[in-house]
């Protein structure tokens, strides 16, 4: 065998052990979606048995009154919510350390390159005490309002506008008397938007999967997300729902992988390049 051929084989073989281990864990979810609570553990981990997936999504949206469903609107709208602001907030902020020379720019970025280093974990007390001050605990607010700033997010479209837009198509935008937030509108945000879907996909998979902030600030089972929601009935000792535990983490991911592939169109590189003919 050549070495390039046997190179290709190794790599080949290589890619396919990875992609195997990484889908693995979505497998045994949709295989254990599919099981009663009895055959969940006393059946093979990663083959079907008895079919009662139609059962078990039955169960999971009519157990105490539907409430799963409230949680999955309320993840909705956290992470729909939360990321949209977030990328908004971003787009505009790194524009504008990009785009406008001012006095403690760099100082400014400094604190934002600080802030993305910053575990969020951390973030969780100084949080919850502002916002118990502000009497938001147990609101949604107390979830939206932090969800509504993400540093890597103003990072990534900094350095991106800095990269993608040009200079002389704004001074040529500003001779043609637009103004500054037109030109933000029409030119910065297209050019950008590929950034822009990378930020809010980064935020919505991190507001939808947050656990601790809504643990320490909501105790109204009503507004809770579904994480929240999900680890409340697996840790019930009292009313065993592995089962529904396991079809509710199969639809709760659902969601995510709809906007992963709806949005996926935005990643294009000729994109910065329409916008620039627009």
């Amino acid at each position: 065998m050549k070495p390039s051929v046997r190179s290709q084989v190794l790599t080949t073989a290589f890619l396919f052990l990875m992609a195997t281990y990484f889908l693995m864990p979505a497998w045994w979810l949709l295989v254990a979606s599919t099981k009663s609570s009895s055959d969940l553990f006393g059946s093979h981990g990663f083959w079907f048995a008895d079919m009662n997936l139609g059962s078990n999504l039955h169960q999971l949206f009519t157990t105490d009154d539907g409430v799963f469903g409230r949680w999955m609107a309320n993840s909705v709208l956290y992470a729909v919510g939360g990321g949209a602001v977030a990328t908004l907030l971003a787009a505009m902020a790194g524009y504008a350390l990009a785009k406008y020379p001012f006095r403690g720019r760099g100082f400014v970025f400094s604190i934002i390159l600080g802030a993305v280093l910053i575990p969020a974990p951390m973030l969780a007390l100084p949080i919850y005490l502002m916002l118990s001050k502000a009497h938001l605990i147990d609101t949604v607010w107390a979830v939206l309002l932090p969800s509504a700033v993400s540093p890597f997010g103003v990072f990534l479209a900094k350095t991106y506008a800095e990269a993608a837009v040009p200079d002389e198509l704004l001074e040529a935008a500003r001779l043609d008397g637009a103004s500054e937030f037109r030109i933000f509108r029409t030119i910065g945000l297209r050019i950008m938007s590929p950034a822009l879907v990378t930020v809010f996909l980064f935020q919505l998979v991190a507001v939808w999967n947050n656990f601790f902030l809504p643990l320490i600030t909501l105790n109204d089972q009503d507004l809770w997300p579904v994480t929240l929601g999900l680890n409340a009935w697996n840790s019930d000792p009292n009313q065993p729902r592995a089962n529904l535990v396991v079809a509710g983490a199969l639809v709760s991911v659902l969601p995510l992988v709809l906007a992963f592939l709806s949005l996926q169109r935005f990643w294009r590189s000729d994109l910065i390049a329409g916008g620039v003919k627009a």
